[in-house]
């Protein structure tokens, strides 16, 4: 195993240096105020290392390698200048952690909130996160999900092409403003989960080739250079990822963390990386007491990530699932242009409803081959899953959300459906009142060749979410009105309709929490999808009880006789009118006949 890389502050301004250089001939430390150099030691693996005295918490380094160049250290803890400059030097025990008490949750107990900390709200700091607090309690929140908030070039990005994975970003706060963050979520009952990336490093800033053998030039993904998890020297570079994964769950405590396009994390090992991550999170929670989740992000179906390791698996806690948006999406909008052609049908999204997986060993049009397996005795909470997300909202060109794409009376459609279904279900920041601000791909890169790069690239890749009722013109990445007019407004108590739709998440989320849904988890549950009528319904019997769903997406009322006259309790009902419908639940009650409006759905027990 290797050695604890970084500027490990001891106490007394005593700091352990240590990096990984394989191939240089000497490596020191350079003290940015006194300008001094500290030559460090090498070992048989390559590490550089060395303990130096009078170095307080807050000095700035660099190392340099053979007497020549100079770069910032690979694992920093905080880059207060930014990715080009001096690395600075952290108290990591600083923080008097609140939270002792605190076990976590297991992710089947999650409702899930994912937000990007630069838009959450005006201040776009860990700290200001605090003050929404109150707002995601009300809802019935009980998990952050945090985008990537590794430090990235400038002061605005999804976080996704960051350089430095040890380093809290600064501009939202570094890493005293996210302990702050992580501490008050957990005195108010909350979990909090961070977005990890291990498949690649951002192009500005990326000095860590400079080091050594990080990358590999066997694979190559979608966003440059594959890292080095299966070649020659990996092992270091394993460990490096390892480590930290590790000191988020374990220095910052954390309560999970979501893996990054996992199928780019490319090791064709005997014993894959996530899988090793999986098994030292395991001793991680027999030594803390405490439960964490790793939650995987793969396009490919694959039960591997989530199965025990006696099955072979990698024990993964859970995986995103994409079939059960892209299903529920295209129903509700229509839209059939790229990797949407594979969808669009009501049996696609029964089967979604069902099991998660729709492409489960089936044949893919799109893709033009044969995706997935069958997910057949993996439980519900495996599987975390959402109406919209920064993917699938950013990524369409202009950035709509769903409230600029459907009615008022589809998004309660929508979030019936998400919130009833057996899953972990997801909700993307302002969804819960119809936020109509678009969340567009930002950046703040310093390179000009890279940012041309960049805004040409969005608009190639991206070009089949170009709609005709998309008004506005591309949106330019680098802009920082691009950046500004994606924050959420939080005035949505002014408007009847976003008041009321915030209330029926609320309510959805209490009936989710409470159990009223489980039942449509079970293995007898009954699915009857109409595409004639654009219509599911779901049926579940527990000894006398059984439990209804009727999901209509389609343009006509739904009608149906009824034998359970007045013996039957309504859970929720997106026509009611306390909902903004024009429905009367009272009179629903009494009537001959179920019925169910165009865009509704009612959930109801017998």
């Amino acid at each position: 195993m290797g050695k604890k890389v970084g500027a490990v502050y001891i106490g007394h301004e005593k700091v352990e240096f240590c990096v990984w250089a394989p191939f240089a001939e000497s490596v020191e430390v350079h003290f940015e105020k006194s300008g001094k150099f500290e030559a460090l030691i090498k070992d048989e693996k390559g590490y550089w290392f060395k303990e130096v005295q009078n170095i307080p918490p807050g000095a700035t380094y660099k190392y340099r390698i053979d007497h020549k160049d100079e770069f910032p250290d690979p694992a920093s803890l905080s880059q207060p200048q930014g990715v080009h400059s001096w690395s600075q030097v952290v108290d990591l025990k600083a923080h008097q952690w609140q939270d002792e008490l605190w076990k976590g949750r297991k992710l089947s107990e999650m409702i899930i909130y994912e937000l990007h900390v630069g838009t959450f709200t005006r201040a776009g700091t860990f700290e200001a996160v605090i003050d929404k607090l109150d707002h995601l309690e009300e809802l019935g929140i009980n998990t952050l999900e945090l985008m990537p908030i590794a430090q990235f070039p400038g002061a605005r990005n999804w976080g996704y092409d960051g350089v430095y994975p040890f380093a809290a970003q600064d501009s939202y706060g570094g890493v005293a403003g996210l302990k702050k963050l992580v501490d008050a979520c957990h005195a108010r009952g909350f979990s909090i989960i961070l977005d990890v990336v291990y498949n690649h490093l951002g192009p500005e800033g990326n000095y860590i080739s400079q080091y050594g053998p990080y990358f590999t030039d066997k694979y190559h993904t979608p966003w440059g250079s594959a890292l080095n998890f299966d070649d020659e020297y990996s092992d270091q570079v394993r460990h490096h990822f390892k480590q930290n994964a590790l000191m988020w769950l374990e220095d910052f405590h954390f309560d999970g963390l979501r893996l990054d396009a996992v199928h780019e994390i490319i090791d064709r090992g005997a014993r894959h990386f996530l899988k090793e991550l999986s098994e030292k999170t395991d001793e991680l929670e027999a030594k803390t007491g405490r439960s964490y989740a790793l939650i995987a992000e793969s396009d490919l179906n694959d039960t591997k990530l989530i199965k025990d390791y006696e099955s072979g698996g990698f024990g993964l806690e859970g995986q995103w699932v994409d079939d059960f948006h892209h299903a529920l999406h295209t129903v509700l909008t229509g839209e059939d242009a790229g990797y949407y052609a594979d969808f669009g049908k009501m049996e696609y999204l029964a089967k979604s409803f069902k099991q998660a997986f729709i492409y489960d060993g089936i044949y893919s049009p799109f893709r033009k081959r044969s995706i997935g397996n069958n997910p057949e005795g993996m439980e519900p909470s495996n599987f975390v899953v959402c109406i919209q997300n920064h993917d699938q909202v950013g990524n369409r060109l202009l950035g709509e959300r769903m409230a600029e794409l459907v009615s008022f009376d589809k998004l309660k459609l929508a979030a019936a459906t998400l919130l009833s279904a057996p899953f972990v279900p997801m909700l993307f920041m302002g969804e819960e009142f119809g936020e109509k601000n678009r969340f567009q791909y930002f950046i703040s890169h310093g390179d000009p060749d890279l940012v041309k790069a960049v805004q040409e690239g969005r608009k190639s890749e991206f070009k089949y979410f170009f709609h005709s009722h998309s008004d506005g013109e591309f949106p330019d990445p680098q802009a920082e009105a691009t950046f500004k007019n994606s924050k959420l407004k939080w005035d949505f108590q002014k408007d009847v309709q976003q008041d009321q739709l915030f209330n029926f998440y609320k309510e959805l989320i209490r009936l989710k929490k409470d159990g009223a849904f489980e039942m449509f988890g079970h293995q007898n549950t009954i699915f009857e999808a109409s595409e004639g009528k654009n219509l599911l319904k779901v049926s579940a019997q527990e000894g006398n009880s059984a439990l209804i769903g009727i999901y209509n997406f389609g343009k006509s009322v739904y009608s149906e006789k009824t034998s359970e006259k007045g013996n039957f309790e309504v859970l929720i009902a997106s026509a009611d009118k306390k909902w903004g419908g024009d429905m009367d639940v009272e009179e629903l009650l009494k009537a001959e006949s179920i019925t169910v409006p165009p865009e509704a759905v009612l959930i109801y027990k017998s």
